[in-house]
This record gives structure tokens, C-alpha cells and sequence, in this order.
């Protein structure tokens, strides 16, 4: 959508609001957060005094601001307007000496320069390196998480309109589509963000938009060791596991730095491999020069032209890759991700939802069966132990911190049961006075059967990792 549709959309729905403008004064006038920005508090409202007068007058000079630049400046750069905004203002002012008595211009002058160049009324939660997730809950009500605990703001947008229009600013340059037909999206933003939105009439909400922001700058493994989601110990031995082309599958529960970790494990990767990823929306960011990222691609408004995980899983064995990297397995490419990893394809990273590692081979055992091959339980399982080396299992516990809590060898087939060691495990002690939750991060004292593996290779890890310390708990 260029400047001149969003102008023309933003003026049609200005009058629309101007023509159903109501005289009666609402007990807790809503217009009133509408027009304030993130930044500056709420003035107190003054009931005795027309203040829907004020507002409606506040949304006419808005609405002409637009037909001013629709008029004039429709052919200048967006960068051009946004500079020249304050003399536009200035401009209408004096055509419209009724209106001069507005306050609030800087409000205004923000309000439109979010319209023209970024997300409406979200821009300043999207570059606020504080919030982690954006949650808009349709037009007036939007959460956001700071430091894993949800908190309400008092960002409003002005009705369902609006935030279509901000939806439609969002997955337009991708060439997807939000309608009643195909009511429900996953995109992201050029940052990387991801951005999952679902409408009307399925969100008896209104439009409901949900934003999980990335660092700008990838997290290293330093990061991760700093914010106690792993040890030292557990993070020299995830390295040597990804240097050695061990198969890993990271589990864990929404909202628990499953991406994350997996961006940290690509990190490890050699320089010198063909790394091809797979995802529904791209948010890996790896640094390697040799990296090809594959994104899926919903259907058209006929309902063809869908492109899916396993679609591009089978692709992706033709593109002669050294290292397979899967976003999320969910579905029937776990069937295709496992003959992968059993037919040559080392060294593979994959994340699936789950809250334990055990739980996690049984939900593999039902994905390959949504494939739709009528294979028997104990072969599945073969698939299963002959092609996964690890288990990183990671959760977000009750204090909103995000931890590994178990790293857990995948040793193979028992008669009909998948054999689970853990190597590290965390082990929680109580809760402190702060209401942060206090543990400690150990290892089992059991040495991983691929250990020869890795001194073959040349890779070596001091046995004492595997033994537990004694050390002040977290």
C-alpha cells in the first residue's frame, strides 16, 4: 500500500468518525487515550468542560493534515514529509484559524509520522529494546512483556479500522493477504520480528495481533551463560555436540527461548558449510556466509499455491546441504526430517513444542503419523533413536526467567522403548523472598555413549564437566 492508498484510507476514516460524532459526554471518555502518545502521561479530564468539543476538533485538524499532504505533497518522499511536518501543521493552522486553539500538536505530529513511517500507535513499543512481545488484544487493549512478566499500557488504537490498517502495512511487502477469507497470518517485520495476527470473525476480540521481537544483535552463548539459562560446562559441551554434527532437537513450551537457543547452536556451525534453514517465518540470524533460508508460503485466495515445512524439508535434500536447520516441526515434515538425519544428513537442528524430553519422542512418534504412512510404532521409534543424538529441553518458569532444564542423550531402542539419559538437569531448590525462583544447573555424573564419537573427530571435553560441583545455588 503506498503513501497516496494510506492517506486516502486514513482521510476516509477520519470522516467517518467525524460523522458520527456523539454530543452526549461519556462517563470515561475513550477518545482521550486515543490521542495521547505512549510517552506523555493522561491529562486529568475536566468533566465540566466540552472535552469532546476539543477532541473532535483535535480529529478535524488531523483529518486536514491528511488532505493537506494529499493535496500538495502526495508526490514527495515519505522521509521529505515526516521532516516537514511541523510547518504542514503549521500551514493548515493558519487556512483554519477555528482550529487554533488545538493542543497536543507534538501528540499529533508523533500520531502521523507512526502512521506514515511505522506501526500506528505500537511504533514506540517496537523499538523499545525493554519489551520483549507485543500483544494487541483488538483496538483498546494492548499488553506487552517486559522481563517475562505481561504488563497493560495505555497505547490505544482508534477501532478495528485502524488496526487493520497496520496489519495490512505489515504483510503487504511479503505478498500475503488478511481478509475474511484467510483470516489468520504469520509474517514478520523487517527487523525479523515475528508477527502472528488473526481477525474478525474468528477473534471475538477484534483484531488481534501478537509481535515476539528478536535482539537486533543476536544473543551469543556468553548472553545466554550471563542470563543463567545454562552453565559454562553445559555450554562447552552444547558447542562440542554441534562441532561434532550431532543431530539436537531442542523442546520447550511457548515463550521459552526455544528460537534463541537454536540461533546460539547455529552460531556453532562451521564457517565452511552449506547451511540451509527452514522456517514458516524466517527469524534465524546467522552470521555464516554460506546460508540459504527457505520460508513457507500460505495458499492464494484460490486456495493453491501453499508451500509447507515438508514441502521444502524434500526440497531442501537436493540442495546438497551440509547442516538442515528447522524452525519449528509440528506436522508431517517430522517424517521427512528423520529419514534426513538417518540417510546421511549430520549435524541437523530442529525445535518442537514440548514439556518434557519424553514427551517430546511421543509427540514425534504422532507427527510422523500425520504424515499419513501407516507405519508400524516400532519402526517410527527406530527412525526416532537411530536419528536423534539430543534433547535440549527449555522452559520459562514462574518468575518469567528462561531456563535449560534438562540436556538430556537420545542412547536408542530397547526392545520398544526409546532409552532417555540426562546429562544435565536442573535442579530447583525453593522460591527466594524476591519471588525468583532458586536452583542450580548440575550435571548427572553420567558421561553422554557418543563421547568416543567426539574424541574421534578431535574433539574433547574434560570428564570433569560431567561432575557435579559444588557451587553457591542461583
Amino acid at each position: 500500500m503506498n503513501l497516496l492508498e494510506r492517506l486516502r484510507v486514513k482521510e476516509q476514516e477520519d470522516v467517518t468518525q467525524e460523522s458520527n460524532v456523539e454530543i452526549k459526554i461519556p462517563a470515561e471518555p475513550p477518545v482521550e487515550l486515543e490521542v495521547q502518545h505512549p510517552e506523555m502521561p493522561a491529562e486529568p479530564v475536566e468533566r465540566m468542560h466540552p472535552v469532546k468539543v476539543q477532541t473532535d476538533d483535535y480529529q478535524q485538524l488531523r483529518s486536514m493534515v491528511f488532505k493537506y499532504i494529499l493535496k500538495e505533497r502526495k508526490d514527495d518522499d515519505i522521509e521529505v514529509i515526516i521532516s516537514d511536518l511541523d510547518d504542514i501543521i503549521n500551514d493548515v493552522l493558519k487556512e483554519n484559524e477555528s482550529l487554533s486553539h488545538v493542543t497536543g500538536l507534538d501528540s499529533l505530529k508523533r500520531e502521523l509520522s507512526n502512521d506514515l513511517t511505522g506501526l500506528g500507535p505500537i511504533n514506540p513499543l517496537v523499538h523499545d529494546e525493554t519489551v520483549s512481545e507485543i500483544m494487541v488484544n483488538g483496538p483498546h487493549q494492548i499488553y506487552v512483556e517486559r522481563n517475562g512478566k505481561l504488563e497493560l499500557t495505555n497505547i490505544t488504537f482508534r477501532d478495528n479500522e485502524h488496526v487493520m490498517a497496520v496489519l495490512e502495512k505489515i504483510v503487504a511487502p511479503l505478498g500475503r493477504r488478511i481478509d475474511e477469507s484467510s483470516p489468520m497470518v504469520d509474517a514478520r517485520l523487517p527487523d525479523g520480528s515475528r508477527v502472528n495476527a488473526i481477525i474478525p470473525p474468528l477473534s471475538l476480540a477484534g483484531p488481534t495481533i501478537t509481535i515476539r521481537k528478536f535482539a537486533k544483535d543476536p544473543f551469543t552463548i556468553r548472553d545466554l551463560i550471563n542470563f543463567g539459562t545454562l552453565t559454562e560446562e553445559m555450554a562447552e559441551f552444547i558447542k562440542a555436540c554441534v562441532e561434532s554434527k550431532l543431530n539436537i532437537f531442542v523442546s520447550g513450551g511457548t515463550g521459552s527461548g526455544k528460537t534463541t537457543t537454536l540461533n546460539v547452536l547455529s552460531s556453532f556451525i562451521s564457517n565452511k558449510d552449506r547451511i540451509v534453514t527452514i522456517e514458516d517465518a524466517a527469524e534465524l540470524q546467522l552470521g555464516q556466509e554460506h546460508v540459504i533460508s527457505l520460508e513457507t508460503r500460505p495458499p492464494n485466495i484460490e486456495g493453491k499455491g501453499q508451500v509447507t515445512i515438508r514441502d521444502l524439508v524434500r526440497n531442501s535434500l537436493r540442495m546438497r546441504p551440509d547442516r538442515i536447520v528447522i524452525g519449528e516441526v509440528r506436522s508431517g515434515e517430522a517424517l521427512d526430517m528423520l529419514q534426513a538425519m538417518n540417510t546421511g544428513h549430520n549435524g541437523s537442528l530442529a525445535t518442537g513444542h514440548s514439556n518434557s524430553p519424553r514427551d517430546m519422542v511421543a509427540r514425534l512418534e504422532t507427527m510422523v503419523l500425520m504424515a499419513g504412512m501407516e507405519l508400524p510404532v516400532k519402526a517410527i521409534r527406530e527412525q526416532i533413536a537411530g536419528a536423534l543424538d539430543l534433547i535440549i529441553q527449555q522452559a520459562r518458569l514462574k518468575d518469567g526467567t528462561r531456563r535449560i532444564t534438562s540436556i538430556t542423550e537420545v542412547q536408542g531402542l530397547e526392545g520398544d522403548v526409546i532409552v532417555l539419559q540426562d546429562i544435565f538437569t536442573f535442579r530447583q531448590m525453593g522460591v527466594g523472598p524476591d519471588g525468583k525462583i532458586r536452583g542450580s544447573l548440575v550435571p548427572t555424573g553420567v558421561r553422554p555413549k557418543f563421547y568416543g564419537q567426539m574424541e574421534e573427530q578431535g574433539i574433547y571435553l574434560p570428564p570433569s564437566i560431567f561432575i557435579e560441583r559444588e557451587e553457591p545455588v542461583q
